[in-house]
């Protein structure tokens, strides 16, 4: 296994980690059980986890395609700055997230307010958390980059048009 093979292994994983995280910890709130909250702190806490392994293997992947054919430096340079906005993020949530599991276990009159503060900010991570997948995606699968569909389109056309 390469370093590439290995970063396309774990870089889902930050990302799927949050989504179940927020699926479970609404599904805390509203049926008010402390147990499905501190389920939820603790996915958001292995998703940063998750996040530094990507962001570990991100660089050893970057070398591994660099120079096959289709695949822009820029692009990488995107990925990587949208990765690197989306990972200290993921470590903010892991550590608010922290914070709210031992103030649920210490039954700490704020921790009444933490399911909402780290569903927000969970939900301002996956945003960003999008955009690092969509960008590391658009490096070798050209039919999702922006403005891919109007250049398949005007091929299309350019190509009927020969007769």
């Amino acid at each position: 296994m390469n370093n590439t093979h290995l970063h396309l292994v774990v870089n889902h994983l930050p990302i799927i980690f949050p989504v179940v995280g927020l699926i479970i910890l609404i599904i805390g709130i509203f049926t008010k059980t402390e147990i499905s909250k501190r389920n939820a702190y603790i996915t958001f806490i292995i998703g940063a986890i998750a996040s530094i392994a990507a962001m570990a293997t991100g660089e050893g992947a970057e070398h591994g395609v660099e120079n096959l054919p289709g695949v822009e430096e820029n692009l990488i340079e995107t990925h990587e700055e949208a990765a690197e906005l989306f990972a200290g993020l993921s470590y903010i949530l892991g550590g608010v997230s922290t914070v709210a599991l031992f103030a649920s276990f210490r039954s700490y009159t704020f921790s009444k307010i933490m399911p909402f503060i780290v569903g927000l900010f969970a939900l301002a991570t996956l945003f960003f958390a999008q955009k690092a997948g969509t960008t590391g995606g658009e490096i070798r699968h050209t039919e999702i980059r922006s403005g891919a569909a109007a250049q398949n389109g005007n091929a299309s056309k350019d190509g009927g048009d020969n007769d």
